[in-house]
């Protein structure tokens, strides 16, 4: 008579390799590396890689656009506008692209497949590449022993850019020079601070506003001015 029991208590039943998961694999999944509903969530983050991308772009696109260029030298110490980093770090050469670029390279090196072909820009390429991982993915789940990490990646990349999208990480504020708006006899000299977030600012004090390009270069003009003026009072305070 055989030992069931002592059988039973050997066998390891197998579970899903995803990290935060780990549940055990239903009889219908025997065989492969990942559950059904980890590879169905994953799916649905990579469809929505492209969308986040494109509004991400669009957002470092007006942050860089709204950065005014200082060609006169003129010396104010005023920071100019910062540009979104974050967003930045993304759409960049080394972001999303090349994220996504190294699993595909991965996924083709276990397939014995070519590598992969040049895609062109980070624009041109995140769509082919989100492509590639989704036509691919069920293949990954039920061959690839080492997708659990990366599901993972993809997860936390996808986490990165929807908290960004939709404002969930919140920039810190920076210091931008003083308020030149006058007051009287007087500038208002509130010190002005601007978020990479929003290129709209607003003194708190006098009510004075600055939102497009134009009006920053206008806001940078002036405090430049207002300097000048302070420098040249100081000069005759001192020479008297």
């Amino acid at each position: 008579m055989h030992d069931h029991t002592h059988a039973n208590e050997q066998y390891e039943w197998p579970t899903c390799v995803t990290p935060r998961c780990g549940r055990r694999l239903w009889t219908s999944e025997a065989g492969r590396w990942t559950c059904r509903p980890c590879e169905d969530a994953t799916a649905t983050r990579i469809a929505e890689l492209p969308t986040h991308f494109r509004r991400l772009n669009t957002t470092a696109a007006l942050m860089k656009g709204a950065a005014p260029t200082n060609a006169g030298g003129s010396g104010t110490r005023a920071a100019p506008i910062p540009p979104r980093l974050d967003v930045l770090a993304l759409v960049g050469p080394g972001g999303v692209a090349a994220r996504l670029s190294a699993i595909e390279d991965a996924w083709r090196q276990a397939l014995g497949w070519t590598v992969a072909p040049w895609r062109g820009s980070p624009v041109q390429a995140v769509p082919q590449l989100a492509g590639f991982l989704a036509n691919n993915l069920l293949w990954a789940c039920s061959s690839y022993g080492s997708v659990g990490q990366d599901i993972e990646d993809l997860r936390r990349l996808h986490g990165e850019m929807k908290a960004l999208v939709e404002g969930e990480r919140r920039p810190g504020k920076v210091k931008i020079g003083n308020c030149p708006v006058r007051v009287g006899d007087l500038w208002c000299w509130t010190p002005l601070t601007a978020t990479a977030a929003s290129h709209r600012v607003r003194c708190e004090t006098c009510g004075g506003r600055w939102e497009t390009l134009g009006e920053w270069r206008e806001l940078r003009a002036a405090q430049d001015a207002a300097l000048a003026e302070l420098a040249t009072q100081q000069q005759g305070e001192v020479a008297a």
